[in-house]
Formats: C-alpha cells, sequence, structure tokens
C-alpha cells in the first residue's frame, strides 16, 4: 500500500522538553522532507497520582487516527506511551520508551511504584494493555536494544531496534580538546549528575564541569557542588542554543554521560559526532551500545572514584581522548534517517 499521509503520535509534558521530544519533532521534519504529508498529534501527559495513567491510555483509545477532514490517514505512528493505544488500521510503533516507572524501574529511587499490593495489579493492567496494544501494531520497532530487551521482558513482544542520528547531526564539529569535561540533558535524578560532581574533588584540578540543561533537580545539584566545594570549578548553564551547544561540545575534553539505564542517550552520538570520547557508567543501559572501553570512550562502574580515574586518563593523555573520539565519529556516521523511514514508511 502507497503511503502519502502520516499522523506521528506523541505525549507531552507541559513545560519539559527532551530527547524524546526532539526526537518526534526530527521524524515529522525528515518525513516531511521526503515528501509525505505528515503532521504530529500531541496529548498532554500526567502520571500522578498513579491512577491518572490508565486514563491517559484511555483517552488515547478513544481516538479513531484512521481519517481526517473526509480523507483517509495511510500510517500512524506511535511513539510514547501510550500513543500506540490509538486507533488506526495501519499502525506502526517505534517505541521511544513505556512508562518506565511501571515496569524496570519499579521499587528505585526513580520510581513511585513499589513491589506492594496496591502497585501490583495496576502494573500488570498496564503491562497486559501495552502487550494487547502494540501487537496491533502492523510492525515494531525501538529506539534501542536495551527497549527491545525491555519489552521481550515484561510484555512478551519482539520489536527490532532502529537507530537515529540526533537533530544536530549535520551540524556537530570536532574543535580542540579543552579544559573542560560537558554535561548535557535534564536535571533529573535519573540522569545522576550527582555522580560527576562527586567525582569532581579527586580530577585534576585543571578540569571542569560544564553542565548544559535544565530541570526540577538543579538546586540539588547546585547544592552537591558546594558540598564538594567546586566553587570556580563546575558551572550549571541552564538550557542553551543550538549554537552554543555546537560550541560545548567542540571545545570540550570528552563528554560525561552516567545516567541509570538510558534508552538510548543521543548526548552519546552527538559527542562522536564532534569526536569526543564518552565516559559512561556500566549500568548506564543504551549508552553501551555505543560506547566502547578503551575503543570509543571509556565504561567504569557506577561510583565517583571510578569517574574520576577514568576522567585523569583523558587529562593525562589528550592523544588517547582524539583517538577514542575519532573512532566514536567512524561508529556514529554511518546512523542516518534515510534507514528510520524507510523501515518505519516503506517496509
Amino acid at each position: 500500500m502507497a503511503t502519502h499521509t502520516v499522523l506521528v503520535c506523541e505525549t507531552q509534558v507541559p513545560f519539559v522538553t527532551g530527547g524524546a521530544e526532539s526526537l518526534v519533532r526530527s521524524l515529522v521534519e525528515q518525513l516531511r522532507a521526503r515528501g509525505y504529508e505528515t503532521d504530529l498529534i500531541s496529548l498532554p501527559f500526567k502520571w500522578y497520582p498513579k491512577e491518572e495513567i490508565l486514563a491517559h491510555a484511555a483517552a488515547w483509545r478513544l481516538l479513531d487516527l484512521s481519517g481526517s477532514n473526509g480523507r483517509p490517514v495511510d500510517l500512524l505512528i506511535g511513539t510514547k506511551f501510550p500513543t500506540y493505544f490509538a486507533r488506526h488500521p495501519r499502525k506502526v510503533a517505534w517505541l521511544i520508551h513505556q512508562h518506565r516507572a511501571a515496569y524496570e524501574l519499579c521499587g528505585t529511587e526513580y520510581s513511585d511504584f513499589e513491589h506492594v499490593d496496591l502497585d501490583v495489579g495496576l502494573r500488570q493492567k498496564l503491562m497486559e494493555l501495552d502487550r494487547q496494544m502494540l501487537e496491533e501494531c502492523e510492525r515494531r520497532y525501538t529506539i534501542a536494544k536495551t527497549t527491545t530487551r525491555r519489552l521481550e521482558r515484561f510484555n512478551g513482544v519482539r520489536a527490532d531496534p532502529l537507530y537515529h542520528p540526533p537533530r544536530l547531526a549535520e551540524r556537530l564539529r570536532a574543535g580542540p580538546y579543552g579544559d573542560y569535561v560537558l554535561s548535557v540533558g535534564r536535571l533529573e535524578s535519573i540522569k545522576r549528575i550527582d555522580l560527576l560532581l562527586k567525582a569532581m574533588p579527586a580530577v585534576d584540578p585543571s578540569l571542569r564541569l560544564l553542565v548544559a540543561g535544565e530541570g526540577t533537580q538543579r538546586e540539588h545539584f547546585e547544592a552537591v557542588a558546594e558540598e564538594c566545594g567546586l566553587n570556580g570549578r563546575v558551572e550549571f548553564m541552564g538550557r542553551v542554543d543550538d549554537e552554543t551547544l555546537l560550541e560545548l561540545y567542540a571545545g570540550a575534553l570528552a563528554v560525561a554521560f552516567v545516567p541509570y539505564d538510558e534508552d538510548y542517550g543521543l548526548v552519546t552520538l552527538e559527542a562522536f559526532l564532534a569526536r569526543k570520547p564518552v565516559v559512561t557508567a556500566s549500568d548506564s543501559g543504551g549508552t553501551l551500545e555505543f560506547v566502547d572501553d578503551g575503543l570509543t570512550g571509556i565504561v567504569c562502574a557506577p561510583e565517583a572514584d571510578a569517574v574520576a580515574d577514568a576522567l585523569n586518563r583523558l587529562v593525562a593523555n589528550r592523544k588517547l581522548a582524539a583517538s577514542l573520539g575519532d573512532a566514536g565519529y567512524e561508529r556514529a556516521r554511518v546512523i542516518t534517517w534515510d534507514t528510520v523511514i524507510e523501515k518505519l514508511v516503506e517496509a
């Protein structure tokens, strides 16, 4: 069946913008650039109290998106939970992530779900609904092997990983290996900026930490920086514009990205396309699909001393930083939108 009209579906937490939102908008742009008439369907999402989650799932299920204004819609692409609940005869899932708090994050400090009776029933209901709605899809893809493994583990559903380039892929450039390590991302607890901050006192004092991003935990991280005596060695830059971000990548010695069990980690690919090595943690999830220890970056234990040791290696050996960054560039440059669009639309 020929595809001419496409709807891309997303959930949006008001006033929050991150990698998922950037990905969805890039997908819409790439589809339009290839001649597909494409529009974006967005509904707000609220995950608390937990019972609200089912209401949001029901809202998406009520939507019949098979046509618009008397015209058929050829294809629907669902991304985050619960966008793939919408009704359409030709539905494809490109799963950024499910409601992770009810899945692998349950019982951790990053989730409001616990292994208690009150939560067990809701978790089981969500998992079963996810399974049913995803099995409705004509084809299923994820953004990373990490996400694919979760689907198989919790839902018994198979999907193929489908990697995409970062939004700024064609504009990222290499520069000198400077006197700072860069951290990019939302300032939330699961991103573990505090791990970097606690590592810095043991890092060569010539190295600074620049933190680009905004989030609910900024004040907490600033307090941690003060407790660690990092005055003058760390700068919280807030949300930066594209030009500033490109300059930051170009001039960094390395990029430190140590989240807990990340789905994909666009920061990794952005760093590689600027020929910068990535320091990450052994439990950081999707970023480990790209960072090979000693080849494209350094993988260390999720402990402050281990992160400090990794950064000190790069401070002491900028030739190593350049070699790792060059290998990372070769890994990232082959990831293109052409492959993504072909799989989602034309397969």
